[in-house]
C-alpha cells in the first residue's frame, strides 16, 4: 500500500531519467518533428567540417525573413530560431548518420537580424537552445553567444553556427 502512494513521487523523479534514455530520433518523433532534406550550400562552402571528434557546422537560417523589432516580433524570432534548430539537426543527422553519435553540444553562435535598439537577442536564440535540450537532454546544453547584427544573407531572421563533440 505504501508503494502505491509513493508511485506519483517516484514517477516525478524518474520521468527526467526516462526522457533522457530515449534517442534523439525518438525525442524528435515524440515532439512531432520531421527533419527536412539538407539543401546544398548557397555559396562556395560546405555544410559541415569534422576535425578530430569536433563537428563544425556552417551558419544555418530559417525560411523566415525580416528584421526582429521591425518586420518580426520577438516571439516570431524565437520560432525562427527553433526552425533553424530543426534545420541544424537535419545537418547533424546527415553528417553523422545517427544523432546518438553526438556526445555534446559545445558552442553556439546565434546571430539575430534586428533593429539597433532591440536587446533581447538571447530570448530569440532560446528558440534554438530550448529545442536542443528537448531533443538531446543535457547533451544539448551549450556555451552560447547571441548577438544582434544589421543584416543577414537573404534577410534571414537568424543565423546559427554550431560546434558539437562526437563520441570517440
Amino acid at each position: 500500500m505504501k508503494l502505491i502512494k509513493l508511485l506519483p513521487v517516484l514517477a516525478l523523479f524518474c520521468f527526467p531519467f526516462l526522457a533522457h534514455s530515449q534517442t534523439p530520433e525518438q525525442q524528435l518523433e515524440k515532439l512531432g518533428v520531421t527533419l527536412p532534406e539538407v539543401g546544398i550550400p548557397i555559396a562556395n562552402y560546405v555544410k559541415w567540417r569534422q576535425v578530430g571528434n569536433l563537428l563544425y557546422l556552417s551558419g544555418t537560417g530559417p525560411k523566415v525573413f525580416g528584421k526582429i523589432g521591425d518586420d518580426l516580433t520577438e516571439e516570431e524570432g524565437y520560432h525562427a530560431a527553433r526552425e533553424t534548430g530543426i534545420e541544424i539537426i537535419a545537418v547533424l543527422k546527415a553528417a553523422t548518420g545517427d544523432l546518438s553519435k553526438i556526445k555534446q553540444f559545445v558552442k553556439v553562435l546565434g546571430m539575430v537580424n534586428s533593429v539597433p535598439d532591440f536587446t533581447k537577442q538571447p530570448a530569440v536564440i532560446n528558440g534554438f537552445s530550448d529545442l536542443m535540450v528537448e531533443v538531446f537532454g543535457d547533451k544539448g546544453k551549450h556555451a552560447r553567444s547571441a548577438v544582434g547584427v544589421a543584416a543577414l544573407p537573404n534577410n534571414m531572421a537568424v543565423e546559427i553556427e554550431v560546434i558539437v563533440e562526437l563520441v570517440d
